[in-house]
């Protein structure tokens, strides 16, 4: 049987994949070491653990979905995901692989589980997904690793699934992925956030304590955050830190009593970065 072996919290934005592409000596720099430092991290802590498959939680940056029809829940249930073009030309990655057995035996899963979500046989995915993975996938040039099960979300337009509906969700695809037969190890990876705002006045406010409120609170008691409303998020982390709902998701799938090994925080610019890594492979999955 699947077994969840792991879980990852990690922010997404165009920043660190400018940063990535720009080279190792510009990511060892005294300016970006403090982020990309434990991503090494969390790469390293992966190799060891050898997991066979990830489940990407994110949010479509309108390259996939756009305002006219943006489904409140998609998966992929594709053999392979291409990277979008996000205005730039899309990055110099090959298409990530799939999984359609394993992504339609989730979807199956949870719709049965009264989840109903629209299923993608064919998806872009943008730097929602591409922004962290290279950081964590540990394929040192031979093509990516690790196949994976993109899950979309809105945290874009309203009306937004509740904290709690991503909660169960994330307690709802535990669900799927332990019923599935064959043996494979996952890992559910939750991304965005932290706190950021990218309009109005208060555009590059970092909330540094909520950030690290946060990070504690989804540790050691997530149900509190379920109880949460969107718009009490976006005052504490700003507009755009609503997408910290995809790392309770995250943290559904995992043990109650899973803790992380591996965390850091990075307020620098106009955002603050956040990742937390969780290992479950003693749990029993």
């Amino acid at each position: 049987m699947a077994r969840v072996v792991g879980g990852i919290g990690a922010s997404h934005a165009p920043s660190m994949e400018h940063i990535y592409d720009a080279g190792e000596e510009v990511r060892r720099s005294s300016e970006w070491e403090p982020l990309f430092g434990p991503f090494q991290q969390v790469a390293e802590w992966l190799e060891q653990l050898r997991p066979d498959r990830l489940v990407v939680v994110y949010n479509d940056h309108m390259d996939e979905f756009f305002l006219n029809a943006y489904p409140t829940f998609a998966l992929g249930v594709a053999e392979s995901y291409p990277v979008a073009d996000e205005g730039f030309g899309a990055r110099p990655f090959p298409p990530l692989p799939g999984d359609s057995k394993l992504g339609w035996h989730i979807a199956r899963s949870l719709v049965a589980d009264e989840f109903d979500i629209t299923i993608c046989q064919e998806l872009e995915v943008d730097h929602g997904v591409i922004s962290p993975l290279p950081m964590i996938d540990f394929s040192k040039g031979e093509g990516w690793h690790l196949p994976i099960i993109p899950f979309v979300s809105n945290v874009i337009l309203h009306p937004l699934p509740l904290p709690q509906r991503f909660y169960k969700l994330g307690q709802a695809l535990r669900r799927a992925i332990l019923s599935y037969p064959k043996d494979l190890g996952v890992v559910v990876v939750g991304t965005g956030g932290l706190s950021h705002q990218l309009t109005g006045t208060a555009f590059g406010t970092i909330h540094e304590d909520w950030d690290r409120e946060f990070l504690t609170m989804l540790a050691e008691d997530p149900e509190r955050l379920c109880g949460y409303t969107h718009e009490e998020l976006m005052k504490l982390g700003g507009t755009e830190g609503v997408e910290v709902v995809q790392w309770l998701f995250m943290r559904g799938a995992l043990p109650p009593d899973a803790r992380p090994h591996i965390q850091a925080y990075y307020p620098h610019r106009i955002m603050g970065y956040g990742l937390q890594a969780y290992d479950a492979s003693g749990s029993g999955g």
